[in-house]
């Protein structure tokens, strides 16, 4: 196929059945570096369109070279309101997400504490008794919504107990992350907006509490590098706090239901995995649900890319989700293999300086949440399609509708 006039890639008509494998095949096979053109005011930007990059080569080499490629200029945000004004997009400057050097490593100094391997590791214990407490809850269901009964549950405790947030409050954040990310979906409620205000409300109050009374969580840890050097200010702060609802409850939630998808979609490797828990099954789900489709960087000089010459000022697109179905990098990228390995996917982000922080977390409760899946929902099935998030950056499941495998329980 050829690729087809007037797509977009960052519209989201473009992923209502899904990530679009065969026009992403395309792209990478013939326009690796691609010029999308785009009416100038669309999605927030004033200029004419970006490049697109699909291969994993060339999604990695922006993703590394950060000296060339800001997060800064434009942020990664690749899709805006049409009519957002310029201020809007820029006050998202403040999350670690969207800085350049040498601010980004600052503030990632700072913030890595609550996520050093050993930090993730002492959670192992307390994340998996949860794990097996939520998926035995849902079975006692007997039916329902997979992603807000099990796939959700997990991400959200866990960003709970960092953040030292009563867990009775973890459906505000649940509330709120929607909110944020459902712009262009029509079943959402409420204005991202206000959504942001919220969180970074509670975030705020949330530093004046741990001031006050200080606990063992990452909270007090910031509020604690605040005060000493004052390298967080309150808006670093309080984006923290957004980046860390959004990218580790969103990502995660929807890794472990593309990931069940897969799974009973290919039940040899279910029962694969029931049978003998391989330590390579964590990355080729990730791999394959790909939760976030793309990322954007300004380049902020001239430079070759591809083959191609990019301007400074030029606006270019990372597709996360072809690079990780790249056919030179992953045999048969589009068979779900639990034993692949090696596995370079890119889903947390190219393995530059932006390389996610909570990969690991990540990794932990997609492990933790699947083998409490196979342990208390080995029979669960899926009654009927998905219903996806309308959405050009986030490959989001709202609704999947399974049976648990158990009878309810009798009241």
């Amino acid at each position: 196929m050829a690729v087809p006039e007037g797509i977009d890639v960052t519209d989201a008509s473009t992923f209502e059945d899904g990530i679009p494998h065969d026009l992403f095949a395309e792209l990478r096979r013939t326009a690796p570096i691609w010029w999308n053109p785009q009416r100038r005011g669309v999605a927030g930007y004033d200029d004419e369109g970006f490049w697109v990059v699909s291969t994993h080569e060339l999604v990695q080499d922006v993703s590394r070279r950060n000296d060339v490629f800001s997060s800064w200029e434009n942020t990664v945000m690749v899709r805006n309101a049409d009519d957002a004004p310029r201020a809007q997009i820029e006050a998202q400057r403040a999350t670690m997400l969207n800085k350049d050097e040498p601010e980004h490593s600052a503030l990632r100094r700072i913030v890595t504490r609550g996520f050093t391997p050993r930090a993730v590791n002492g959670l192992r214990a307390a994340l998996a008794a949860r794990a097996q407490d939520i998926a035995r809850t849902a079975a006692g269901l007997g039916r329902g919504n997979f992603v807000e009964e099990a796939a959700c549950e997990l991400p959200l405790q866990a960003i709970a107990d960092l953040l030292g947030v009563p867990q009775e409050d973890r459906r505000k954040l649940f509330d709120w992350s929607n909110q944020m990310t459902g712009r262009d979906d029509p079943d959402a409620h409420g204005d991202p907006l206000v959504a942001v205000g919220e969180i970074a409300g509670y975030a705020y109050a949330l530093a004046t509490e741990r001031r006050e009374r200080p606990a063992d969580d990452i909270v007090t840890k910031l509020v604690r590098a605040q005060v000493e050097d004052g390298a967080l200010t309150p808006e670093e702060f309080a984006y923290f706090v957004i980046l860390l609802v959004v990218a580790g409850s969103e990502t995660t939630r929807n890794s472990i239901t593309h990931g069940l998808m897969a799974f009973l979609d290919n039940p040899e490797q279910w029962e694969l995995y029931k049978r003998e828990r391989p330590s390579t099954a964590v990355d080729e789900i990730i791999r394959w649900a790909s939760p976030v489709l793309s990322f954007q960087r300004t380049a902020t000089r001239d430079t070759e890319l591809g083959g191609r010459t990019v301007r400074k000022g030029d606006r270019v697109v990372m597709l996360y989700a072809s690079a990780n179905y790249d056919e030179t990098v992953f045999e048969e990228p589009r068979r779900f293999d639990i034993m692949r390995s090696p596995n370079p996917h890119l889903a947390f982000g190219g393995t530059g300086a932006h390389y996610c922080l909570g990969a690991n977390l990540a990794r932990l409760e997609v492990e933790l949440m699947f083998d409490a899946i196979a342990d208390q929902l080995p029979d669960i099935t899926i009654l009927g399609p998905p219903t996806r998030m309308r959405s050009a950056w986030l490959n989001s499941i709202k609704v999947l509708p399974v049976d648990y495998g158990t009878c309810p329980v009798a009241h």
